[in-house]
């Protein structure tokens, strides 16, 4: 027979759960400091110039982006402005895209500074700023802080490691990291992005581009570095790659 005194013992333990789940969802729940629309005014040069309705729609897109996916530091402290920035540098690749979402990235990891292979932090050989996770690191994005700090200061640079790393994962989205987002670009398109990449590489090796030499490593990495170029300097990237840059817009611009 249930007593009064078990059944006061199970409405307690009830009660109990409920706070810790509640408690749990409210520790999960990210609050974006006061002055975040500063930040993106003075650091983030693609948001600074939008006019004011394209600011709201910038907005929603990071704030969600934020709410979603948890940013840990790995021996870094992340404060306020590594997270603007790394929020930002979500949405620029994917603004003009309608209801897109990371689904293939659930944390981003912030190191001090640049790593090796072995994800050291230390000692020699430590000359990657960023990378795009497999394996065991599934669905995980690693930072350098500095190189993320550095692609926003020096906005008038083509170079930016964190905007480098989302083209990655919007290249895998499709189920292979090979250059080709063919979730974004039309079939009839893929062909002749093939042939620019592999012409792009071709120019980069041989001196005849002002391209970043890292492009003629991989199409994977051509995608990336040119993709940093179309974001960060659009008017000379036009001019001086206007084919690439008409594919770059029907790979991004979906309006």
């Amino acid at each position: 027979m249930v007593t009064v005194l078990q059944i006061l013992f199970v409405l307690a333990l009830v009660i109990l759960l409920i706070l810790l789940v509640f408690r749990t969802r409210q520790a999960a729940v990210f609050i974006l400091p006061d002055h975040y629309l500063d930040l993106l005014n003075d650091y983030v040069s693609f948001y600074a110039a939008l006019d004011e309705d394209g600011k709201k729609g910038f907005e929603e897109k990071f704030q969600r982006f934020l709410s979603t996916v948890k940013i840990t530091g790995a021996n870094a402290d992340v404060e306020d402005l590594d997270r603007v920035l790394i929020g930002a540098a979500a949405v620029i690749p994917v603004y003009f895209i309608p209801d897109w979402e990371y689904i293939n990235l659930r944390e981003v990891l912030l190191y001090p500074g640049n790593f090796n292979t072995d994800f050291e932090q230390h000692g020699r050989e430590r000359t990657i700023s960023g990378m795009v996770g497999s394996g065991g690191l599934e669905n995980v994005m690693i930072l350098s802080k500095w190189e993320l700090r550095q692609g926003f200061i020096h906005a008038g640079s083509n170079r930016n490691t964190a905007v480098h790393e989302f083209v990655h994962l919007i290249d895998k989205m499709d189920g292979t990291l090979d250059g080709v987002p063919e979730l974004l670009l039309e079939r009839k398109y893929v062909g002749r992005w093939e042939t620019l990449l592999e012409e792009t590489m071709q120019d980069v090796r041989s001196g005849r581009s002002e391209i970043d030499a890292y492009a003629a490593t991989s199409p994977v990495e051509c995608f990336a570095v040119l993709a940093e170029y179309f974001f960060s300097q659009p008017e000379t990237f036009r001019q001086l790659h206007p084919e690439l840059y008409e594919l770059m817009r029907r790979i991004f611009v979906r309006r």
